[in-house]
């Protein structure tokens, strides 16, 4: 491979915007990718790849850079030298380059394979928490996180099937396979950029992890029924929930966060979902009108995201073990708070986008101590190192009186 100035450039320019400005990742990746028409599809597979491949490792290549956590030009260089030299790749003869220590950094690199904090790249608290959460496990879980995200597409079947979906993306050169056990999805073979497809802006599907399509499934909906997704968010989940009740009943969209509910407004109307109504929690009033009324409850919790850092590795580096603290805290909170929505004989469904059990089971357990009016009927874990994508975990429940 010949790596090119004005892509080089670029990747230094979004480092130092994600390491010292804190910028979000894929936010940078968006707008760099949007900095030059001229780039083609291999230009922006090389940027985006390599942005997130130095945020990924962001600790294991300081280390062999020796750059000290500081993130000054010059060792922006320093890093991306060492991406360059792991990946194999000849540096150029620039005076960025020079006296780079290509020996040093794969001896480097081999002696600390020895250690998992530079080996996967985390901070010590996460290790240490990881280990004491999952024991052993926890070595095949973060070296599964710590791979690249396939891009999986969830065929929107209030307008397609996924088999109508694969050939008409075929047609536009992308190709995709299906995944067993996961009745709507596509993955893609080759990294595209699907967005620029009419079949995207026409609605033929979403872009959602294999993992989080088996929440809305797992919540047992029925055409008719009343649901609420309680943490709805920009609704990847609520769109699906719409597809599988064919658009009939009510799908109740909750969220703290107006500007996302407007997102998920926007969504519905390209995917023809017409049964979502969303509603802007701005008071408690909002969850009380509730109270008793819902077939179908699904809490989405807000966690601390640690089942999908192939997606977003930058999380490792701004998630603080006092956030993962008050975050249960919030989340048994919303579980005992919204539960109170499910009607007598209906379900709720708990999930989380994290692989710490103090995030899952140890909530719904804790919950049902309290709550002798929920059942436990069914829980899903979802590993990385198993499925090879997202780590998920969900727990279904079912209200048998009232309280």
């Amino acid at each position: 491979m010949r790596l090119h100035r004005n892509l080089v450039l670029a990747v230094i320019d979004s480092l130092n915007y994600i390491f010292n400005d804190g910028l979000y990742a894929d936010k940078v990746v968006e707008k760099t990718l949007k900095r030059d028409t001229r780039w083609g599809a291999r230009d922006r597979k090389f940027l985006a790849e390599t942005i997130y491949d130095c945020v990924r490792w962001k600790r294991l290549y300081n280390e062999i850079a020796g750059t000290k956590d500081h993130y000054t030009q010059e060792n922006l260089w320093k890093i991306f030298s060492v991406w360059a030299t792991l990946k194999g790749i000849t540096l150029p003869d620039w005076k960025q380059f020079e006296g780079t220590p290509v020996r040093r950094i794969k001896g480097k690199f081999d002696e600390l394979q020895s250690q998992r904090v530079f080996k996967e790249s985390i901070p010590d608290w996460l290790d240490a928490l990881g280990e004491k959460e999952l024991g052993k496990k926890w070595d095949t879980e973060i070296s599964s996180l710590n791979q690249q995200a396939s891009v999986i597409l969830r065929a929107n079947t209030l307008k397609t099937t996924k088999e109508r979906l694969k050939k008409i993306l075929l047609e536009n050169d992308i190709e995709t396979q299906f995944i067993r056990g996961h009745q709507d999805a596509l993955q893609l073979t080759e990294r595209k950029n699907v967005f620029r497809t009419d079949a995207f802006k026409n609605g033929l599907f979403e872009v959602q992890d294999a993992s989080s399509q088996l929440v809305a499934e797992f919540l047992e909906v029925k055409p008719g029924m009343r649901v609420v997704d309680a943490c709805a968010g920009a609704g990847g989940k609520a769109l699906h929930l719409a597809a599988l009740m064919e658009n009939k009943g009510q799908i109740i969209a909750l969220d703290i966060y107006d500007n996302k509910l407007k997102e998920l407004k926007r969504r519905a109307k390209r995917d023809g979902a017409h049964n979502i109504e969303s509603r802007h929690i701005n008071s408690t009033k909002v969850i009380k009108k509730l109270y008793d009324k819902a077939d179908r409850v699904l809490i989405d919790a807000p966690c601390s995201g640690l089942g999908v850092l192939k997606r977003n590795p930058g999380a490792k580096w701004k998630l603080q073990p006092e956030f993962i603290t008050e975050i249960q805290k919030t989340q048994a909170k919303i579980l005992n708070t919204y539960a109170k929505m499910v009607k007598v004989g209906g379900k709720l469904v708990y999930a989380t986008c994290s692989i710490l059990p103090s995030e899952n089971e140890k909530q719904v357990e804790k919950f049902l101590e309290s709550h002798n009016e929920f059942k436990f009927i069914a829980e899903k874990k979802i590993s990385p190192s198993v499925s090879g994508f997202d780590g998920f975990y969900m727990a279904l429940l079912e209200r048998t009186n009232a309280s």
